[in-house]
């Protein structure tokens, strides 16, 4: 319990103190209300990303998603299947690979992506449990620090 208090209170502060630079989003897709935000890892707590075995590079993107009941507010995040790819300017596909972090009730993912500074991605990513299939889509520029 002590591990899942401190792992959200560093996720939630990191957010907090990078919400201006961070893309943000909040999307009704099908039965789910999705939450998504993709920032320079460079702002991730060198601890924070220990932690959860993620890079720090002014280089990286970090992305977070989550994915409730839409239906049901209150309710904890689903578990769900993320698979996707981030396209840069001239189309060239990163492949994103999900990390499923669980804690307690709360259900978070994570993947990282390289980027050029000053660099726009799309990202393309495909939420699926059981028959459900949903496509998020998002774009934001990163710029290296």
């Amino acid at each position: 319990m002590k591990s899942f208090a401190i792992g959200l209170i560093a996720i939630v502060m990191a957010f907090m103190v990078t919400a201006p630079v961070m893309a943000e989003g909040v999307t009704r897709l099908g039965p789910w209300e999705v939450r998504y935000n993709a920032f320079n890892s460079t702002l991730l707590r060198p601890e924070m990303a220990d932690q959860y075995d993620l890079e720090r590079s002014q280089y990286l993107a970090t992305l977070n998603i989550v994915v409730f009941a839409a239906e049901e507010p209150g309710k904890p995040a689903q578990q769900v299947e993320l698979s996707g790819y981030a396209m840069n300017p001239l189309s060239q596909q990163q492949q994103l690979e999900f990390q499923e972090v669980i804690e307690g009730e709360s259900v978070y993912y994570l993947a990282q992506t390289r980027f050029t500074n000053a660099e726009t991605l799309r990202f393309f990513i495909t939420i699926e449990q059981g028959e459900t299939q949903e496509e998020l889509t998002f774009s934001k520029t990163f710029m290296a620090n």
